[in-house]
């Protein structure tokens, strides 16, 4: 079946067709994050971070909140295949888009803390318990996590999303689910979001652009190659949703 086409070209997935989405409740910075508290963001991938969470953390690092970073996997095999971007290139190139996209968010790099886990990506699903463990290492009572949503239908999303929730509960931390992927579901998946626990973080037009030329930084991720099957990691789809003026989380 060929995807429901919207009067703005754009298939009918769920981030430009639910409309659940006007009624989601706003929070506020200080809600989701009290005053004095570490928040900590927990990504699968390189861009994760700047995806899920790229209008928050920014917010964040305005009101003085400390910042803690854990990026599990270096992306090192998003081009299976590739000579351009061979496994051994991506995983030196890939952390180094992030430092230029955490740049562009203008985070205080000098002041945060940020852990490469080094994980190999897409193998993820039989060391959720090496996982658990390793980011119970970097979290402390009173943390504020955010990680990938545990029903997003990417593995390595959930995998991680599950760890990140038993490190949190393990470590009297709190945690929230930020999906991804599930946004771009076709619109009949929309009942299967939990749309109860959904919030929504208003953003203004300075932090959205912030965010979007942050996610331009991820260069190897941009454009696939069609001559091997390799569609890009971030597809001109994903990069309009970028430019919504919130952020939605799972409380």
């Amino acid at each position: 079946m060929k995807p429901l086409i919207t009067d703005h070209g754009l298939p009918a997935q769920i981030w430009n067709s639910a409309p659940q989405l006007a009624n989601i409740p706003v929070i506020n910075t200080h809600s989701l994050v009290p005053e004095g508290a570490r928040a900590v963001v927990i990504a699968p991938h390189p861009g994760d971070e700047v995806v899920t969470c790229g209008g928050l953390l920014q917010l964040l690092a305005s009101l003085g909140h400390p910042l803690q970073l854990l990026s599990i996997t270096d992306g090192s095999a998003s081009h299976p295949g590739s000579r351009q971007w061979s496994e051994k290139r991506l995983s030196v190139f890939r952390p180094q888009e992030s430092v230029e996209a955490l740049r562009r968010l203008g985070l205080p790099m000098h002041s945060l803390k940020w852990v490469r886990g080094g994980f190999a990506d897409s193998a993820l699903s039989d060391q959720e318990t090496q996982l658990t463990e390793f980011i119970s290492r970097y979290l402390r009572p009173g943390d504020v996590v955010f990680s990938t949503w545990r029903g997003d239908r990417n593995s390595d999303h959930e995998v991680v999303g599950r760890a990140s929730f038993n490190a949190a509960q393990h470590c009297a931390a709190s945690y929230h689910d930020v999906p991804v992927w599930a946004w771009h579901w076709p619109e009949r998946d929309q009942h299967l979001i939990p749309w109860e626990r959904a919030r929504k973080l208003r953003l203004d037009t300075w932090t959205v652009a912030r965010k979007s030329h942050a996610t331009h930084a991820y260069a190897s991720q941009l454009k696939g190659e069609p001559a091997i099957g390799i569609a890009p990691m971030l597809p001109p789809v994903l990069l309009e949703r970028m430019r919504l003026p919130y952020e939605i989380v799972f409380v």
